[in-house]
């Protein structure tokens, strides 16, 4: 039996995983859950899957959450130590680290660090990280398994393969509710039209990156640290079905591909019962109805942050993490209604500017430098100037 630990018990990636433990109770055990306000879900999880230590964003919700759980035997913690206490649980033998943000950076490490198996949503990590986490991957011998839907497939794909006979990666985009909308009325966008994803329910954060375009060249910046690929033969190519998931191309000109219906429980349920499969009862694919399978290359004048996300791989040490920490920022202005959508690409790209770079050789060189971008950003979006 695997026993688990899942960072964002409440968001989408989290309460799928759940539902994947609930059919299977024979193969997986809860052992512990974080999440960071909504408390009264993680409630109902609680008691439906009686974990040994929970974790919520700070004190206040952890005493209502220890109040509404009298006569449960759980261990409640809160903030950041609480959530390395979940993931490095002696207990656990995976954590599903599905919190959305920088937040999962620590914990994930901290998981790794103390030899437990990762099945990663949190691309985060990667991005603000990869050189560092991928040698505490190496050193502790930890798998990490995929559970973004594009990076599953690769991962599939590449599953028999020799790793020099790639050509590139192909990482599949559906181009989001704005795919067809003209460049000229992005600026006029609402919230509302941003978060209407027109294949996958995700998470508010998630989705927007989904709109700009950013999700995607976070996932290059993934897939470059998790597969060890040069970040010049991974490619971005627009599939509005959402079909295939996501392509490796071989020197020999051979094309293999992952192809599904839309539903996070497949990828999430992969990782968790790798290498066996299980059986979802889902539906199947339904060729006749998917319509002919179109792809194309994004419009780098409507999607500026792809670009900017290849900037900042290419530029490397601490540039990714300020790529990540001002498009957070940028977004949660955008979601507040502070900003325009097409105000994000923007900001992330003065604040890249006017950064000094610096080297990346220990994490507590990345929190400083992802500390100046969340703190430049805020300040942009407020009209002050820096000294």
């Amino acid at each position: 039996m695997k026993r688990l630990a899942i960072l964002g018990s409440t968001g989408s990636i989290g309460v799928n995983t759940l539902d994947i433990v609930r059919q299977f109770p024979e193969r997986f055990e809860v052992i512990g859950l974080s999440a960071g306000l909504n408390t009264g879900l993680l409630k109902e999880q609680v008691r439906r899957f009686q974990p040994k230590v929970v974790s919520v964003l700070n004190r206040e919700a952890a005493g209502e959450l220890q109040k509404s759980l009298s006569g449960i035997e759980v261990e409640v913690l809160h903030g950041v130590e609480g959530l390395i206490r979940v993931a490095t649980h002696p207990q656990v033998t995976q954590v599903v680290s599905a919190i959305v943000g920088a937040v999962g950076l620590i914990p994930t490490l901290s998981a790794i660090k103390t030899g437990k198996s990762i099945a990663l949503a949190n691309k985060e990590s990667l991005v603000m990280a990869g050189k560092i986490v991928m040698e505490e991957v190496k050193k502790n011998g930890v798998q990490i398994l995929p559970v973004d839907s594009e990076h599953s497939a690769i991962f599939q794909a590449i599953l028999g393969h020799r790793k020099e006979d790639i050509h590139r990666l192909i990482l599949t985009a559906s181009g989001g509710p704005f795919l067809n909308h003209p460049l000229s009325k992005l600026h006029e966008v609402t919230v509302k039209d941003a978060l209407n994803h027109p294949h996958w329910e995700m998470g508010k954060k998630i989705t927007i990156d989904s709109a700009s375009l950013m999700n995607k060249g976070l996932e290059v910046i993934e897939a470059h640290w998790l597969f060890d690929i040069a970040v010049e033969k991974i490619i971005v190519r627009i599939h509005p079905q959402s079909v295939v998931h996501s392509m490796v191309e071989y020197i020999d000109g051979s094309i293999i591909g992952q192809m599904g219906i839309a539903d996070m429980r497949i990828p999430i349920s992969y990782a968790l019962s790798f290498p066996e499969r299980l059986n979802l009862k889902l539906p199947s694919l339904n060729f006749a109805q998917a319509g002919p399978l179109t792809f194309s290359p994004p419009d780098p004048g409507k999607f500026p942050c792809l670009r900017l996300a290849y900037q900042s791989i290419e530029i490397g040490e601490t540039m990714p993490a300020i790529l990540n920490a001002a498009n957070e920022v940028a977004v949660n202005g955008f979601l507040e209604g502070r900003i325009k959508f097409t105000d994000i690409p923007l900001l992330i790209q003065k604040v890249m500017e006017e950064h000094e770079l610096k080297t990346a050789r220990t994490i507590e060189d990345i929190l400083r430098a992802d500390q100046w971008a969340r703190e430049k950003t805020k300040t942009i979006i407020e009209g002050r100037k820096v000294c």
